[in-house]
């Protein structure tokens, strides 16, 4: 079992990410296809509260787990950290069971509270359904992420990692082969090929966690596991107390988030149906909003994912220094990342929406719609993580409180006067919801901002340098996109036409961004001459340079 460097645990976590983030993405075109609309709600009812739960019961536990392993190990208080691992699985045990009892007893009423009186689409019974199948992943994920934290925190990285991407590839392969069989070879109902679907988390995670237990029954040397250590000073008190204090501004981030999502999916549904729309749209809507078009915008949501990984460490190394000017740096240097990469991506994606959501899921009107808007909530939910990460990195963890509530606040207070408004001003009422979530993250950015420039004296010059120098770039490639559009011919009742269609205006959009951005020095003043340089030699195989 090989402990890994910072860099190279860095790169071993975002791979893993961006690998277990694009499987979740593709999985969705063969299963969306197969279960049809009624099975995607349905589906997304019992995803949606899984996660949920599974934030209550994980959040901030491992991240806690792998900081006080770590803060024992360097001590070297052995006894302490192996009890303290004892001691946070008990505890995520006592708490899986607990929430697992809670959605598989009260699965009628949760249903009912999410469905309400809508009337023509999934009943309470089929959501009850498949939420009780789901339930018993809360009794196998929780421990899988405590094993994992204990792993990390031993700066073992790779075998968490691996784990991560045993888990996804089980799961979908249980979700995509049980939802054929179900309903192709043995011709079983909706509710139960879509309860065999959802049931996939749970084989995952045991599979995931007879990997993990495996290595570190046979590394148990290497992990302390093995030896009776004299009994440190630390007492068992003292442990549940640091494991609290570390989860707590995690636990507090998650459930906020949690039940925003939640909150998103009962009222868009509730308000939906109000407004007098078909129960088959409403719920079409809603799941789309919620999970359909978010697993589009996952592989956008990744670059700032996977970009936290080194840029906590990096903004505490700087801040442990006073060196506020590197902090400055460092957050401005995140920013603008996000900023060049997202931006067209998002615009990309949405002038392309037609066609990529008939790729994912086939042709709908109000589904590629939807896309169309709220990719752009990615580009809005990167620079709330950055912000978020960083104000962490900073202990800063009364405004990292401040800006999540505020704005899950705001969502929520904005979420049905902007359906209504829009539905008075003859727009697709849940277009509002999209806009109430953007408004959401927007009021936590600000907040983020002010707060960095007060405490900090951030100044956030060079970002807005680069807001107006993307202009340029993004509208050759807006140019080039619409112009290609009106010539090439697409046929949105075909998947391969569309593939075509997507991937030819994709790439020729791409390269028309870059091209134009590196010609106006923008990508040399955002990554830096020489990591630039590196870049084109790489691709050109040495052959061009960046004079």
């Amino acid at each position: 079992m090989k402990k890994s460097n910072f860099l190279e645990g860095t790169v071993i976590a975002t791979l893993a990410i961006i690998i277990t983030k694009i499987m979740g993405m593709l999985y969705v075109i063969p299963f969306y296809s197969l279960v049809g609309e009624k099975g995607s709600e349905l589906y997304a009812y019992a995803y949606n509260i899984y996660i949920i739960f599974l934030d209550i019961s994980t959040a901030g536990i491992p991240i806690a787990m792998s900081k006080i392993i770590k803060e024992y190990s360097t001590l070297n208080m052995q006894d302490a950290k192996v009890r303290a691992y004892k001691i946070g699985k008990k505890i995520i045990n006592i708490i899986s069971i607990i929430i697992f009892l809670i959605l598989f007893i009260f699965a009628e009423f949760i249903a009912s509270f999410i469905i309400g009186d809508l009337q023509g689409g999934n009943s309470i019974s089929d959501v009850a359904f498949v939420i009780r199948f789901v339930s018993f992943a809360i009794l196998v994920v929780p421990i899988l992420s405590i094993s994992r934290g204990y792993l990390q925190g031993h700066n073992i990285i790779n075998v968490s990692s691996i784990s991560q991407i045993i888990e996804q590839i089980v799961r979908i392969l249980i979700m995509l082969g049980g939802s054929f069989l179900a309903l192709k070879v043995f011709n079983l109902s909706i509710k139960t090929t879509i309860g065999i679907a959802v049931f996939g988390a749970c084989a995952g995670g045991i599979v995931a966690i007879f990997y993990v237990l495996n290595k570190i029954s046979k590394n148990k040397e290497i992990l302390g596991l093995k030896k009776n250590y004299k009994k440190d000073s630390i007492t068992n008190k003292e442990i549940v107390k640091k494991i609290i204090y570390y989860a707590i501004p995690f636990i507090i981030i998650a459930i906020a988030a949690s039940i925003n999502n939640f909150a998103d999916m009962v009222m868009i549904l509730n308000t939906l149906d109000f407004l007098k729309m078909d129960a088959s749209k409403v719920e079409f809507a809603t799941t789309a909003i919620t999970t359909w078009s978010p697993k589009i915008s996952m592989i956008i949501n990744s670059i700032a994912i996977g970009m936290t990984t080194s840029l906590i460490p990096t903004i505490v190394g700087a801040y442990a220094k006073k060196d506020y000017k590197e902090v400055n740096n460092k957050f401005n240097k995140a920013i603008e990342l996000i900023l060049v990469t997202s931006i067209p991506m998002c615009i990309g994606i949405s002038l392309l929406s037609d066609g990529i959501w008939t790729i994912f899921y086939g042709t709908n009107k109000t589904g590629s719609m939807i896309l169309s808007v709220q990719i752009f909530v990615s580009l809005f939910f990167n620079i709330y993580t950055i912000t978020n990460s960083t104000l962490q990195g900073l202990n800063k963890f009364k405004t990292v409180y401040l800006s999540a509530i505020l704005g899950f606040t705001t969502n929520i207070i904005c979420n049905i006067p902007f359906m209504i408004l829009f539905n008075y001003l003859g727009l697709p009422p849940y277009i509002g919801a999209i806009i109430s979530t953007a408004t959401g993250y927007f009021v936590s950015i600000i907040i983020s901002f002010m707060k960095l420039k007060k405490d900090h004296k951030l100044k956030y010059t060079e970002i807005f340098k680069t807001l107006k120098d993307i202009l340029i770039p993004t509208v050759c490639m807006i140019v080039i996109v619409e112009i290609l559009k009106s010539f090439l011919k697409v046929s949105l009742a075909s998947k391969i036409s569309c593939t075509f269609y997507v991937g030819i205006i994709s790439i020729i959009g791409g390269l028309t961004y870059l091209f134009v951005a590196y010609k106006t020095k923008l990508l040399e003043r955002v990554i830096g001459k020489n990591y630039l340089q590196k870049i084109i030699k790489k691709l050109t195989c040495h052959k061009v340079s960046n004079n």
